[in-house]
Parts: structure tokens; C-alpha cells; sequence
């Protein structure tokens, strides 16, 4: 089992400093050179040449990537000059919401997938089924700005019980002091979530329904019900756990259309504003913020399935 962590965790630092090097390369990739894309068309070569000096990019690449590498060990992540302000702060600022808007959805997402999955396993090949695989191809096929406009429509427009703007404010507190103006952005960036849940859990109920374990367990006269509570359920939700680490890139490009639909002050709008105004550092941090949080939730995500499977620990351990 220890040799198994400390291998996972080995793989996960080296994913991460490749991440570093290709975030350092797209830093160098940039169309005219950093310097052109921070100070904009209308400045000299005197100028550009002085700021690649400051900023030491007239050092050879290694000497570069070992500053770059020293600056991130200290929480550096660049200067945006749109913003006027370090990128570490501007992230700062933000992120704790992102974090709280992914985690309310994810939140629904599970509480609503698990049911559907396991009724759609248990009543496999019937109406419900097919009902509910009907629903969620849909709400998976759908573009979520799409629905993001059709929730603004009907629960601000037609039916106006809730605010169609997200709420509004420079911290944390002040966001969660309006929970109504979260209910639309939360369910609009669940729902893609939910379809893609309630299929892996369907799946993955529907093997271990199969399995030698269920027979036995309805042979001792348990009831189905706590056959498929008990015993099926905990297992198939396995799958569902290694999900929720790999599911973090989709879930911020959802958030990142969603917080820009909605005007949601987080990560996603961050970005999008950045990409509009060609704030590369604000672009390339952010990334480099989300690759390393989906390294490490796959990361989690592995040794909380090595934790709670047996038979993961009996390869590790064999290994």
C-alpha cells in the first residue's frame, strides 16, 4: 500500500513539473515575445528590450525556466499590467468563490445523479430507464450557455422568483449573504454534471448487479432493496469517486461560461476578461492553478478509491 501511494505521488510531481515546462513554453510562444504582448503594439524596441532585461528574458532559456520555477516556489505567478495588480492576488481574490460555486453544484450533482443511476440499473431496459438515458443525453448535448439562458428565461423572466444575476460582491461573505442569486448559476452548472454522473453510476451498478456477491446476498433472503442499498450501491460508487478528481477541467470550463453568464465574480470570469484584453499572465496562471488542481484531485481521488477498495490494496500490496 506504501509503495503504491508513494509511486501515485511520484507520477503526480512529475505531471506537475511537465506542466510547469509547458506553461513556461506558451509563456515564450506568445505572438512578438512576452514583452510585445504585455506593452501592447505601441512600444519602441528600446522599450521591450528593457523590460525583457527586468525581467531577465534575455537569459538563456534554462537560466529562465529556473526563475520561472523559483518564482512559482514562492506563490509568484506573474504581474498583470490590465489589472495593476499581482496575478497570485487577483486568483486570490477569486478562487474561493469558484471553489464554493463548483462545490454547490458538485454537491447537487451527486445528491441527484446517485438516485437517478441507481434507478435507472435497477429498472434497466424499462421506461424509467429509458426516460431518464432520454433526459440526460439531452441535458449532456445541450451547450450549458444555452441552458444557462433558458434557466434565465423561465425563473427571472416568465416565473421571476429568482434574481438572474449571480451575486455580487469583493469577498467571499458578501457572495454568500445573497444564496438566492446562487440557486441559478449552482443547478445551470450541475445539470451537464448530472447527466454525466447518473451514467456512471448506472453503468457501474448495472456490473455489480451482475457480480456473484448479489446472487448470494438475494439467496440468504435479503430483501432488494437492501441488496442494492447495502452491498451494490458501495461498491458502484467507486467509479463516481475517481470521477470527481478527473471531472476538474470540465467543471471550471462550465464555471468559466457560467460565472460569465451570470456575472459571477470568480475564476471562470477572470479568465474569460483576460482572454478578451490578452492578459497572457492572468491566462497562463489561472491554467497552471487548474492543471496542478486537477493533478492533485486525481491524485485524491486514487488514494481514497485505494482506501476504501480492497482490492486495490491487495495489488499494491502483491506489487
Amino acid at each position: 500500500m506504501v509503495r503504491y501511494l508513494v509511486t501515485r505521488l511520484g507520477q503526480a510531481l512529475i505531471v506537475v513539473v511537465l506542466v510547469t515546462v509547458i506553461t513556461f513554453i506558451i509563456l515564450h510562444l506568445l505572438p512578438g515575445g512576452v514583452a510585445r504582448a504585455t506593452l501592447g503594439k505601441e512600444a519602441t524596441l528600446e522599450q521591450l528590450a528593457a523590460f525583457d532585461h527586468e525581467m531577465g528574458y534575455d537569459q538563456p532559456w534554462i537560466q529562465q525556466y529556473a526563475m520561472y520555477v523559483q518564482r512559482l516556489l514562492h506563490g509568484d505567478l506573474g504581474y498583470s499590467f490590465q489589472l495593476n495588480q499581482s496575478v497570485t492576488e487577483a486568483i486570490a481574490q477569486r478562487l474561493p468563490k469558484t471553489m464554493v460555486l463548483s462545490l454547490l453544484s458538485t454537491l447537487l450533482a451527486v445528491v441527484v445523479a446517485i438516485p437517478l443511476g441507481v434507478i435507472q440499473a435497477v429498472r434497466r431496459n424499462r421506461w424509467p430507464d429509458y426516460a431518464i438515458t432520454s433526459v440526460s443525453l439531452l441535458a449532456y448535448a445541450t451547450p450549458i450557455f444555452f441552458l444557462g439562458l433558458m434557466m434565465i428565461i423561465l425563473f427571472s423572466q416568465v416565473w421571476p422568483v429568482l434574481p438572474p444575476e449571480a451575486p455580487q460582491g469583493f469577498t467571499l461573505a458578501e457572495v454568500l449573504a445573497d444564496p438566492a442569486g446562487l440557486v441559478l448559476p449552482t443547478v445551470t452548472l450541475a445539470i451537464v454534471t448530472i447527466a454525466v454522473y447518473s451514467r456512471y453510476v448506472r453503468s457501474s451498478m448495472v456490473d455489480n448487479l451482475n457480480e456473484n456477491y448479489v446472487r448470494t446476498a438475494r439467496s440468504k433472503g435479503l430483501s432488494e432493496r437492501r441488496v442494492v442499498v447495502l452491498h451494490t450501491l458501495r461498491n458502484g460508487l467507486f467509479p463516481v469517486i475517481t470521477l470527481l478528481g478527473m471531472y476538474l477541467p470540465a467543471l471550471f470550463s462550465g464555471a468559466l461560461v457560467v460565472e460569465s453568464l451570470f456575472n459571477f465574480p470568480g475564476m471562470g470570469q477572470l479568465f474569460w476578461q483576460a482572454a478578451l484584453k490578452r492578459d497572457f499572465p492572468i491566462l497562463l496562471g489561472v491554467t497552471l492553478i487548474i492543471s496542478v488542481a486537477t493533478v492533485f484531485g486525481a491524485l485524491l481521488a486514487d488514494l481514497v478509491y485505494a482506501a476504501v477498495d480492497p482490492r486495490v490494496r491487495l495489488r499494491a500490496g502483491a506489487s
